[in-house]
């Protein structure tokens, strides 16, 4: 692992430090940031603005946003509320993912409490999910710059295309690792390389945009790599959704798609079994299929991979400036890495 040089402090070489130890290097900007993801919202119809209460205060770690403000500060050491406002926006646009998620998913809970959908219905949470991602762009009109608009216009492009790519190969046992990278760079990695260089843009540090997109699209690979691990490993009551679920929904995973790789080499039965219910969806033997998966050594591969992906994330903070502020996103993708542990 290439290691950041000089300020890599003794808490990072002895211990993984937790959410809140991180979070607590940027307290104060960060609770400003929290109370603006709803105090920005306006709309005249109240419909709107209870579903938009819902969602946001439906939980969540506001990681997407920390980043932002921990690369705001690492540029310039002083209060920004141009980038407390940027990492409100960017956590408005990632609710308004969530919200689309949840309904294309049919899901009934988010987090341990019931979705926007299951709330009130489908056509209520897409049209929320939609004003929220206009009044981001509203608010984002008032930076009055256009690199950031471009950032940020082109990046939810690509969010919306990775989540048309994921459809698109839905129930696809066919499914490659490479279509599945495609999926996850648009649907997870491009909100976190807006949010890292959305910060470069407000501070006029636009010569480390590539390093900060390099580190957004690794970290971003590896969380979406790690969370798709866990749907086969994991904690069903920490993740507030049951094992097995990406599977039911034949959701092109890395996990399946190299369990479909490595057992049509050595155990054609159990390849068709999952096969049949990645394609179909439906899944009574979940636990028979689940054990199948960790029996592949699938997901001893994705882990290999995740790790990967976080050394090339770790790697590209090094040429970033030296201080706390980049500490706190190098330990952030320690703290994803930890959860396959």
């Amino acid at each position: 692992m290439t290691s950041i040089p000089s300020h890599k402090t003794d808490s990072m070489t002895q211990s993984t430090p937790n959410y809140a130890d991180i979070q607590s290097i940027v307290a104060d900007d960060f609770e400003i940031m929290d109370k603006q993801v709803f105090g920005n919202l306006n709309s005249k119809v109240q419909l709107v603005m209870s579903v938009s209460q819902h969602v946001i205060n439906a939980g969540g770690k506001r990681m997407r946003p920390l980043i932002t403000l921990l690369c705001a500060r690492m540029f310039e050491d002083k209060p920004s509320e141009k980038a407390m406002h940027l990492a409100a926006i960017t956590e408005m646009l990632h609710t308004a993912t969530l919200v689309h998620d949840d309904v294309i998913d049919e899901s009934g809970q988010r987090r341990g409490k019931p979705t926007a959908n299951a709330t009130w219905d489908n056509a209520t949470a897409v049209l929320v999910g939609d004003y929220l991602i206009a009044r981001a762009f509203n608010l984002l009109v008032g930076f009055q710059s256009l690199p950031l608009l471009q950032v940020f216009s082109d990046g939810t492009c690509d969010i919306a295309e990775g989540e048309v790519l994921q459809l698109q190969h839905q129930h696809n046992p066919a499914a490659t690792e490479e279509d599945y990278l495609r999926i996850i760079d648009g649907k997870t990695s491009r909100l976190f390389m807006m949010a890292t260089q959305g910060a470069a843009i407000l501070q006029d540090r636009i010569e480390h945009m590539q390093a900060l997109g390099d580190f957004g699209q690794h970290f971003g690979n590896a969380f979406q790599i790690i969370d798709d691990v866990l749907d086969y490993s994991g904690d069903s009551e920490v993740m507030g959704k049951n094992l097995g679920d990406d599977l039911a929904e034949g959701k092109p995973t890395l996990p399946t798609i190299k369990a479909l790789e490595l057992l049509k080499d050595s155990d054609i039965e159990g390849y068709e079994q999952l096969r049949v219910a990645v394609q179909t969806g439906k899944t009574p033997n979940a636990e028979q299929l689940i054990e199948l998966v960790r029996r592949s050594g699938s997901l001893d591969y994705c882990k290999q991979r995740a790790w990967e992906e976080t050394k090339l994330a770790q790697q590209a903070l090094s040429t970033l400036p030296d201080t706390r502020y980049r500490t706190g996103l190098y330990q952030l993708t320690e703290l994803a890495s930890a959860r396959l542990l």
